[in-house]
């Protein structure tokens, strides 16, 4: 296998094991770099094993329903993996103020659904950084933290 193909192997895997339906935060010790970035426009930037794993659990306490998908081919070229993606979830569990415009109090029962663009940076089989490019502002409309005009 090339070094692409070795790198979209490992996307794959942090898309299905991290972003998918079930969340294993196994995988975050095991191909996530110790120092790993994962920054997306909804939230604060997070940065390490710890970081990263604490915002999944509380993403996945709010919306237990979350999960994300491709809707592409992954493309490599180099160190650097792109993925398209889809996904949402519902807020049925606790308070949320993840989010850097807005919170959410308990169990909104709002629904969100959006899609974009992530790139990862994958060294010796690690991922350094994700970086999400996200519809966020459908999102925050969607969960009524921002309103219509």
């Amino acid at each position: 296998m090339s070094k692409q193909d070795d790198n979209k192997a490992v996307v794959g895997r942090w898309f299905e094991k991290f972003w998918g339906k079930e969340c294993d935060l196994s995988i975050v010790d095991e191909i996530a770099a110790p120092n790993m970035l994962l920054k997306y426009s909804l939230h604060e930037p997070r940065r390490g094993h710890a970081d990263i794993k604490a915002f999944m659990t509380d993403f996945r306490k709010a919306f237990p329903d979350l999960n994300f998908w491709g809707t592409a081919d992954l493309i490599a070229d180099g160190d650097y993996v792109v993925g398209q993606w889809d996904g949402g979830g519902t807020h049925t569990g606790p308070a949320f103020a993840d989010f850097i415009h807005g919170s959410l109090p308990a169990k909104t029962g709002r629904k969100m659904r959006f899609t974009g663009i992530t790139i990862l940076k994958v060294i010796d089989g690690k991922i350094v950084e994700e970086l999400g490019l996200d519809d966020g502002v459908t999102t925050l409309t969607q969960l009524g933290i921002l309103k219509k005009a």
